[in-house]
């Protein structure tokens, strides 16, 4: 495994991918490599045939058809480095087309949802804390990671933006709106020290009783608990996916709409004009 942990060198150091995507690009690539040692196989010396037997097999396993292009995606990543290092002559991959995805379209929250989600009551000794991220989370559209990793220094409450850093290592700049700025406010002078009493200072907006930054399996279980007791399905996919969508209805332009997202891709972010015809219709 050599080979793979120099290409996960190669995309910190080269790329500057974020470490969740790191993960995964290792996660796929020990499985593929698992799956050429059961032939006797390393991974500089892999056919086109392995490469299709391996997305078969996880078709299979029950593997979407967007898991499987995943998969793919990763493996194609790994022999364009190898041919760049010259560890190998040709790309085994080359001629092997993504599996076919079916259209899924995000779910996005009506309005009338939204409005319960972030008027909930929080109890408890971090109800500010939780009422301030499920605010900030839909406002801002951010990814989970983003909203987690936020630090004091990164809001700016005159100029009503923040800086979040996301995948790839890239920065954007968000706008912040009046409400979700007061209950951020609210939540720093009034629970934040609370929070954190015994422990260290800490540099993050969103802190534990530890005085560690929130993770973000413990605000999905706290999105979770939410939305169980509003009757409503939620995710912070669900959540971004729904900002999205009302900015579109609302009659903002795509390419806004990419940037506060933090789409490198403008394809990416024109699945949700599909989505507010449907919702039209």
């Amino acid at each position: 495994m050599e080979l793979l942990e120099a290409f996960l060198t190669y995309l910190t150091v080269e790329k500057g991918l974020s470490r969740n995507t790191l993960d995964a690009y290792g996660r796929d690539l020990k499985k593929f490599g698992l799956f050429l040692k059961e032939r006797n196989c390393a991974l500089d010396s892999a056919a086109g045939a392995d490469i299709v037997d391996f997305i078969e097999t996880l078709r299979r396993e029950g593997y979407s058809a967007a898991s499987s292009g995943r998969f793919l995606s990763s493996i194609k990543a790994l022999y364009k480095y190898f041919l760049i290092e010259n560890i190998m002559d040709h790309d085994p991959s080359e001629n092997i087309q993504t599996p076919k995805k079916w259209e899924r379209l995000p779910k996005a929250l009506s309005m009338s949802d939204i409005r319960e989600l972030l008027d909930a009551r929080h109890s408890g000794k971090t109800a500010m804390r939780d009422a301030a991220m499920m605010e900030l989370l839909y406002s801002s559209g951010l990814r989970v990671s983003e909203l987690t990793s936020i630090r004091l220094g990164d809001i700016h409450f005159d100029a009503g933006f923040i800086r979040v850093t996301g995948k790839g290592s890239k920065e954007r700049v968000i706008p912040v709106n009046l409400r979700a700025i007061e209950k951020i406010k609210h939540y720093i002078r009034e629970e934040r020290p609370e929070i954190l009493r015994k422990k260290k200072q800490s540099p993050y907006l969103f802190v534990t009783r530890r005085g560690g930054r929130m993770s973000r399996q413990r605000f999905w279980q706290t999105l979770k608990a939410v939305g169980k007791k509003i009757g409503i399905d939620l995710s912070p996919h669900t959540v971004r996916h729904s900002f999205a969508t009302h900015l579109l209805e609302g009659g903002a332009d795509l390419r806004s709409v990419q940037k506060m997202l933090g789409h490198s891709d403008i394809s990416t972010t024109q699945i949700y004009t599909k989505v507010t015809t449907d919702r039209i219709k």
